[in-house]
């Protein structure tokens, strides 16, 4: 039988929520320690401050069972623990690097509290070479003589799926510097009963950046292809089907659209160029999937001004606003880049995503903004009706419910401009919608509607 740990977990967002959840759900005993009281006293009465499937489910359970505690006592949490993994924030500066201000409060505050032998584990996303820093960081301010050494365990987990990432993950990574902190964390993990990488910490670092920035690479690769694609006439789906069947590609990844969003990407990107540049190396194929990322954002309302003359007064539809489907979270999210280019034209946004709209609320406040204004709608319906222009931002299943036809029923003008590419292209045209994606040739209304009437004429 696998001994049970006494872990503290510093941080309760993405990172370190879910993992501190899944660690008691495997049996150790877990204290997560946040500096937000109303935060804590939530999570207390089983609610998460994230939107994450699943994850209220286990934080009930876990904490009814007595396996998980939240607190902002870090002192309490810290001291006693056999490891303490450090889940906060990492988020990118202007510049494009990393802002490390919230590991080093952690690493300082574990230094001062920490009364046995214990392992500090990173698990947010850190430049390479940060484990090293944090190490050094705990060696200069620790108060009691006990033992204490640090490892890198990456996350690699997507919003939306966080909870089943970490529970029936691909592998876990972990880069120690002893074959004492290597046997600790493949203990903790051994109920998990997942294939263990144990690397050096530096390597582990890197095998982050590395594998989120080859994602980036190749969801920017298919981008650039599907602008290809639509100005020679193929189709980006019957490409990426065709290309997915040779085993050195794989079918992940493949779909084209409106850009990759969300806290790791942008982020992890930006990060690794800015490493390398400050190493004196020019990290090439990032950089051009970080530009592509960027003009592929905003790539179906330049489709739509050469189309229209202007979007002043018109309605315009804005279905969905996070930047992917199960999550409640905006960052980099498409619709970020769009509102504002709709705004400064005059158009009145009728806005629906299902989890979203609080957020984006905060940003973009209801009512008249600028040129145009906001309008928050409970369901696509009410922001298809009347409408000029709809665009689709996010694939969530209750956008990609709405029929065809009921574009044309409720729209004025049923002018659809789709990122996800949801529908299909014959399909919407039979619907009397004329319709937008990405890397599909389409068949102009025009020359269906010549058809649809010969064909009539004919079988009549």
């Amino acid at each position: 039988m696998s001994r049970k740990y006494k872990i503290a977990v510093a941080g309760t967002g993405y990172v370190g929520l879910v993992a501190g959840v899944c660690f008691a759900e495997i049996g150790h005993r877990v204290t997560c320690v946040d500096i937000d009281e109303d935060k804590v006293n939530m999570m207390k009465h089983g609610l998460s401050p994230i939107y994450e499937a699943g994850l209220e489910e286990l934080m009930r359970k876990n904490y009814a069972a007595g396996r998980i505690d939240y607190t902002t006592d870090y002192k309490s949490a810290y001291k006693d623990a056999d490891a303490i993994f450090i889940g906060v924030g990492t988020p990118m500066l202007p510049d494009g690097s990393v802002d490390l201000s919230y590991i080093e409060t952690v690493t300082r505050q574990i230094a001062e509290s920490v009364e046995k032998d214990c392992l500090v584990v990173v698990k947010s996303t850190v430049p390479v070479g940060t484990n090293d820093k944090v190490e050094q960081l705990l060696k200069d301010f620790i108060i009691n003589d006990v033992r204490v050494e640090v490892s890198s365990n990456p996350e690699f987990l997507a919003q939306g799926s966080a909870v089943h990432d970490t529970l029936h993950a691909a592998r876990i990574i972990i880069g120690t510097e002893s074959k004492w902190a290597e046997d600790l964390l493949m203990k903790i993990y051994k109920p998990f009963n997942l294939p263990i990488v144990s690397v050096s910490r530096r390597s582990a670092e890197m095998i982050k950046y590395a594998s989120n920035d080859f994602l980036a690479l190749k969801i920017s690769y298919m981008n650039d292809i599907a602008n290809l694609c639509e100005l020679v006439g193929a189709n980006v789906q019957d490409v990426a089907r065709g290309m997915s069947f040779d085993e050195r590609i794989g079918s992940k990844f493949l779909n084209a659209g409106i850009g990759y969003g969300g806290s790791c990407f942008p982020k992890d990107t930006m990060a690794l160029v800015h490493l390398a540049r400050k190493h004196g190396y020019e990290l090439r194929t990032v950089k051009a999937a970080i530009d592509v990322n960027k003009d592929q954002k905003t790539i179906l309302y330049k489709k739509a001004c050469r189309r229209l003359i202007k979007f002043n007064g018109l309605k315009v539809a804005v279905l969905g606003l996070t930047y992917k489907p199960g999550t409640d979270d905006l960052r980099e999210s498409p619709s970020l880049d769009n509102v504002p280019l709709l705004l400064e034209q005059g158009a009145y946004i009728y806005a629906y995503d299902p989890v979203g709209t609080e957020n984006f609320k905060n940003k973009y406040p209801e009512g008249k903004i600028g040129n145009g204004s906001v309008t928050y709608v409970k369901c696509p319906a009410d922001a298809l009706k009347g409408a000029d222009v709809c665009f689709i931002f996010t694939e969530w299943e209750e956008i990609k419910a709405v029929k065809p036809a009921e574009y044309k029923k409720l729209m004025i003008t049923p002018l659809v401009y789709d990122g996800r590419n949801i529908y299909d292209i014959e399909e919407m045209q039979r619907a009397g919608v004329e319709y937008y994606s990405i890397g599909r040739p389409g068949v102009s209304l025009d020359r269906y509607n010549h058809i649809t009437l010969a064909e009539t004429a004919a079988t009549e």
